[in-house]
């Protein structure tokens, strides 16, 4: 029979240490910061494509991931919500199952995965990866109402002589440029956009004047698709690494 005495007295442990937290009536204390004026920020879990109403279903989570979860997380009213800022990467991951139309099941995708590390945080399970889909993109931010946008992980890219982009899907004998609903179950062919990629290593750059002609390029082709800014540019891990383009 296992011995659970070691593991009961760290249990026991831990209940004192959250006994000294402060409790409050975390709706009322957020709401009264608003009144005052003062900043409030919040971040969502996970991503879009795992809400459990919007998201691909049913390979979602069990709550809202979208911009509407911090009203019925927080105790906030949709009116309260002020800037939007929608994260994404400049190529796609997805861990688990559920559908992909840009993955690269190949040797491309698996130098994506080792070049960016991607694998989970907790399970070191490795992530699918893929070119960047703008119809899920242009989706996410339809949901969200997304009012700016923050490009991430740009230094993977560089060396690739030639990056892509899906702007459309063949679906169902139509090219469209929208997500559709039944995505889980109808195969959507991605229509790839062929990109010049750029050389330089991205990770020591500081300065605006510093990014690549080619990478400035392909910001220039996400804003027009997508009609919201790039107003942020990560270009490593650290959080000195990330650049203010507006």
């Amino acid at each position: 029979m296992a011995d659970f005495s070691e593991r009961e007295a760290a249990f026991f442990e831990a209940i004192e240490l959250i006994k000294k937290f402060g409790l409050v009536d975390s709706e009322h204390l957020v709401n009264d910061y608003i009144k005052q004026g003062k900043k409030v920020l919040a971040e969502g879990a996970q991503g879009t494509m795992l809400d459990i109403d919007f998201g691909s279903y049913p390979f979602v989570t069990s709550s809202n991931t979208t911009t509407a979860g911090a009203c019925t997380g927080l105790g906030i009213a949709p009116s309260k919500i002020g800037d939007v800022i929608g994260i994404f990467k400049a190529y796609c991951t997805r861990v688990g199952g559920g559908p992909f139309p840009t993955e690269l099941d190949n040797e491309m995708g698996e130098e994506l995965r080792r070049i960016g590390h991607e694998f989970g945080a907790t399970t070191g399970r490795p992530r699918r990866t893929g070119w960047i889909d703008l119809p899920a993109l242009k989706y996410a931010i339809m949901l969200n109402g997304v009012t700016q946008l923050v490009m991430t992980k740009a230094d993977v890219l560089s060396g690739f002589d030639t990056i892509y982009a899906c702007t459309h899907y063949n679906y169902l004998g139509e090219t469209i440029d929208y997500m559709p609903y039944d995505i889980c179950s109808v195969d959507a062919k991605p229509v790839l956009k062929e990109i010049d990629g750029w050389k330089e290593d991205l990770t020591g750059i500081t300065e605006l004047d510093q990014i690549p002609a080619n990478l400035s390029l392909y910001m220039d082709f996400l804003e027009a698709q997508l009609g919201v800014p790039v107003k942020y540019l990560s270009v490593g891990p650290d959080r000195k690494q990330t650049l203010v383009l507006y």
